[in-house]
């Protein structure tokens, strides 16, 4: 019933979201996902790694059935445009297999499954197009945003910045001192971070195929509700970014083309216009969200995983403030935003206690606290980096510091070892 519920709500929230599209005379997610079943994906990395996500609920010879499927038909469409001379000028060659594959699957498991296992198929298959989809919902948003938020705040956010000695222009300098192979690095892994998400995801549905169940508790939950709850944030606190608004990105919307030279000057700042096409996408940082979620799940993990879940957290944090995406407040506030949704989510699977609670409320309250803060604040946190700059680190620790805690609470006790009975000695 849960399944099914959540289900409904999904087909609704896209549907709504089609048509706030439609309104503007662009395709929705629904369409864009649609269009995918022909022509060229997006991203094609994507698609493949939403079959795999989906392909944990099958045996090893069905995955070795289930990639080779999707190969073929992949090669026949590659061949199918060669032959047709259509050049592939926007997205990738491939991945029309997968979304294939997934589509064929859903099929199976309503008319050639019954019980658990249609249940089980289908929640497989339920969240590799989820997490599919969520790009398109996503593009959908960013849309919505520059279109209905006209005005912007990044003369708020920048004075706030000065709290923290403008990280965006002070990392900006320095991957501009890498030259193109530390750009190109940063890029791939700001790009390829839901790919990145899906690696973790498997290691930890590894064992659904074998138990038939899914665990209570994975990274996919937290990374649909973040791209989920998030852009609801950004129609509140709409933000372009540096290199938008203080960068030759912005064109004449920039307040001043300084990024990443010289820091932004103080002065009253106040809601300035900008286009409507630049997604208001900045406050919170989603991507610094999702990648502090990503280095959570990955503890459990093997040391590579470790590693990887460490270097994607550091490298997404480099690219969005070495690419002037974003302010450092808000990474900030990214990273409370994804405690706080985490802790929820993982308190609705352990059950409800108190620990659990206060740490959503302190989360919440901290989360709002920054808003509030950027927005009412920000000559007081200029004037005074030395008290407001601490006092930002210190509330995004709190938080840090209750999640650990909080959490190891609900960590399974292991049982002492037997100690052996005394035995008697022959005298």
């Amino acid at each position: 019933m849960l399944w099914a519920t959540a289900g409904v709500a999904t087909l609704g929230f896209l549907i709504a979201l089609e048509i706030a599209s439609r309104r503007y005379g662009l395709p929705g997610p629904i369409t864009n996902q649609a269009r995918e079943v022909i022509f060229p994906p997006k991203s094609g990395f994507l698609l493949y790694a939403g079959m795999a996500l989906m392909m944990v609920v099958l045996t090893w010879r069905e995955r070795f059935i289930a990639f080779g499927v999707a190969v073929g038909i992949d090669i026949a469409f590659v061949l199918t445009r060669w032959a047709a001379d259509v050049k592939v000028t926007d997205g990738h060659p491939f991945g029309n297999g997968a979304l294939w594959v997934l589509l064929g699957y859903a099929v199976i498991a309503v008319t050639r499954r019954t019980g658990r296992e249609r249940a089980l198929l289908l929640k497989g298959v339920g969240l590799a197009l989820l997490l599919v989809a969520g790009r398109k919902t996503g593009d959908t948003w960013l849309l919505i945003t520059s279109k209905t938020r006209p005005a912007v705040l990044d003369q708020y956010v920048a004075t706030a910045d000065h709290a923290l000695g403008n990280p965006s222009w002070v990392v900006g300098r320095l991957v501009r001192a890498t030259g193109p192979i530390g750009a190109h690095v940063l890029d791939y892994v700001y790009i390829q971070l839901a790919v990145a998400a899906v690696v973790v995801a498997l290691y930890q549905l590894r064992n659904v195929a074998a138990e038939r169940r899914f665990p209570a508790h994975h990274l996919v939950r937290t990374f649909l509700a973040i791209g989920l709850l998030g852009p609801a944030i950004y129609m509140i606190f709409p933000v372009v970014g540096p290199v938008f608004a203080y960068g030759a990105d912005g064109g004449h919307w920039a307040v001043a083309n300084v990024w990443p030279e010289t820091a932004p000057a103080l002065i009253a700042p106040h809601p300035m216009p900008f286009d409507e096409i630049t997604p208001r996408n900045c406050m919170p940082s989603l991507h610094t969200a999702w990648a502090t979620t990503i280095f959570l799940h990955s503890r459990r993990g093997p040391r590579i995983l470790r590693f990887a879940g460490t270097f994607w957290l550091i490298a997404t944090l480099g690219a969005t403030l070495g690419f002037g995406y974003h302010y450092g407040v808000d990474l900030i506030a990214g990273v409370v935003f994804a405690l706080t949704v985490e802790a929820a989510l993982r308190s609705l699977a352990h059950g409800w206690d108190r620990a659990g609670i206060q740490l959503v409320a302190h989360g919440a309250t901290v989360f709002a606290a920054l808003l509030v803060a950027y927005r009412y604040l920000p000559r007081e946190m200029a004037a005074y980096p030395w008290l407001f700059g601490p006092l930002l680190l210190l509330a995004m620790a709190s938080v840090i510091h209750g999640y650990v805690r909080t959490t190891r609470l609900w960590e399974p006790k292991a049982a002492p070892a037997p100690r052996p009975e005394p035995q008697p000695e022959l005298v």
